[in-house]
């Protein structure tokens, strides 16, 4: 399916675009009668998304204890550390709605006492075990150099067959041990949402909008079946 692009005037607009969004598919899903799944991110304008869905007063169309949370990637560092995207999620929108614990699914932290490839092996038993198999909405940020989650252009993870998550020893963003799930599992999702905010992301989009090649492009890996949606500031979209 081919993806679809909506753009707001400033990185405000579109994170309150999104907020709006997420709240109203969310709700749309457990009038159905199902529980939603949502894979989450971290980053600037994921924090702002977070911040705008838990001040919202659409926030009470959500029964939050009835939402399944997941993470695309995380940081392999301490569970105290700011770096987690996890710790940004809790502090920005989690702790402000009433959410059940054993539906946050944070991947493993340092102090788990796991190797990093244990908590990648643990992560996808984890989804295994408790997942629905397939996300209802996957957000994903993108960085300049159009990396997403934790696949970056020419890493081996790229390659990654047969498995939900994998080990990232070396990442070239710091910090460099990192948990990622593979596009294998990304891509069963129903909705890919891609955040991007700044001009310094805008030829990074328009790559990513118009190459065909993972290795270079990793955001051409993942799709929705049913939609996939850039949700761009104006200055992320200058490029395309």
């Amino acid at each position: 399916m081919s993806p679809q692009t909506r753009v707001s005037e400033n990185a405000d607009a579109l994170a309150e675009a999104v907020a709006e969004a997420l709240i109203a598919r969310l709700a749309q899903i457990q009038a159905a009668g199902r529980v939603p799944t949502v894979g989450l991110t971290g980053g600037t304008i994921a924090s702002l998304v977070h911040r705008k869905v838990a001040s919202s007063l659409n926030s009470f169309d959500v029964e939050w204890d009835e939402v399944d949370f997941w993470w695309g990637d995380e940081r392999y560092v301490d569970s105290s550390s700011d770096d987690r995207n996890a710790k940004q999620a809790r502090r920005d929108l989690l702790d402000h709605v009433d959410v059940d614990p054993s539906r946050v699914h944070e991947m493993p932290a340092s102090d788990s006492g796991l190797t990093l490839t244990d908590a990648a092996d643990a992560y996808a038993a984890t989804m295994r075990e408790q997942g629905a198999g397939a996300f209802d909405v996957l957000m994903l940020g993108l960085g300049p150099d159009g990396h997403i989650a934790s696949l970056f252009p020419g890493s081996p993870q790229l390659d990654a067959s047969d498995a939900i998550a994998v080990a990232v020893p070396d990442s070239p963003k710091p910090p460099p041990e990192r948990v990622t799930l593979t596009f294998d599992a990304m891509s069963r999702t129903h909705a890919v949402w891609f955040l991007v905010s700044g001009a310094e992301k805008a030829e990074a989009v328009a790559r990513s909008l118009s190459d065909t090649d993972l290795h270079t492009s990793p955001a051409v890996g993942v799709s929705g079946d049913e939609e996939t949606i850039w949700w761009l500031d104006r200055a992320a979209a200058s490029a395309t």
